[in-house]
């Protein structure tokens, strides 16, 4: 089964590639106008958005996630411990990019593609929505007892990223989610687990929003101590860089980690404060960037 997911979320972008771009199609008029992006990075908050990087862009992308601030004031309130994450993201199309993270936390690699398979325009041949595949897959390097192999530590989504760009001030976005995990961490849950997110972007000036996100994980498939989750956060741009203010209950950044496995609460202070800090560098010829 695996294997056939994999299949089709890493050859089925490039086959949509090779297809006529969609984009492309409805632009073909001067009376289409595309819109800008929806959100202004590749994730909302833990979770991914519907944008894509450049052609021929970099995103640097740091992560920082600190323990929670029911710890007290013996801990400085969840300060004195963090997980990171340092992840790279490379646009090979306009629609198409690649990108690989490696987090503290779990010691936890991941890679992934996404695709933008649709984007929202208005005009003569209007295109209500922004559409865009996701497909990741992760691996666990963390010493376990008893051992576990390459096979029982990886864990594979596929997401569809669904979102509107409602006005300048405000887009929203759903996110059907399937994660497959070869080894659950408890025995009990189902290897296949089915979620929804949804994010949103709320726009407060030129270079400021707030942010919000929650996946809701479908009942009967993972343990009740579990808890789905919530994020906000405050971003800032600047230039080339995006700073994002965080709050979430969920300390792990991996899909599998903050989709299935997320064990803090809000109601009990389990609220780890962090940050997210996007640079992009252009490796784009000055006559790529003209056109």
């Amino acid at each position: 089964m695996r294997k056939l997911v994999l299949f089709f979320l890493f050859i089925l972008p490039l086959t949509v590639a090779a297809q006529d771009d969609l984009l492309d199609m409805a632009t073909d008029s001067t009376e289409v106008t595309v819109s800008n992006m929806t959100f202004k990075g590749t994730r909302i908050i833990n979770g991914h958005s519907v944008e894509t990087v450049g052609k021929n862009n970099l995103d640097f992308i740091i992560s920082h996630r600190f323990e929670s601030l029911n710890q007290g004031f013996d801990e400085f309130f969840g300060l004195d411990a963090a997980t990171n994450r340092l992840g790279l993201e490379y646009g090979l199309t306009n629609n198409f990019m690649l990108g690989i993270g490696r987090s503290s936390y779990e010691k936890n690699y991941d890679f992934f593609g996404k695709y933008r398979l649709l984007r929202q325009t208005a005009g003569e041949k209007s295109i209500p929505l922004s559409l865009t595949a996701f497909g990741g897959y992760a691996l666990r390097t963390n010493d376990t007892e008893p051992p576990l192999s390459g096979s029982e530590r990886s864990s594979y989504t596929a997401q569809l990223l669904i979102a509107r760009k409602f006005s300048d001030a405000f887009s929203l976005q759903l996110t059907p989610t399937f994660i497959h995990r070869n080894l659950p961490d408890i025995a009990t849950d189902s290897k296949s687990v089915f979620s929804t997110g949804i994010g949103g972007r709320v726009k407060i000036t030129k270079r400021t929003s707030l942010n919000g996100e929650y996946y809701y994980v479908f009942p009967n498939q993972i343990d009740d101590s579990y808890t789905n989750n919530l994020s906000f956060s405050f971003d800032i741009e600047t230039g080339g860089h995006i700073f994002q203010l965080l709050f979430t209950n969920s300390f792990g950044m991996a899909e599998r980690q903050f989709i299935t496995e997320t064990d803090g609460s809000w109601g009990d202070g389990d609220i780890h404060f962090g940050f997210n800090i996007s640079r992009t560098f252009s490796f784009a010829k000055k006559t790529e960037k003209k056109e």
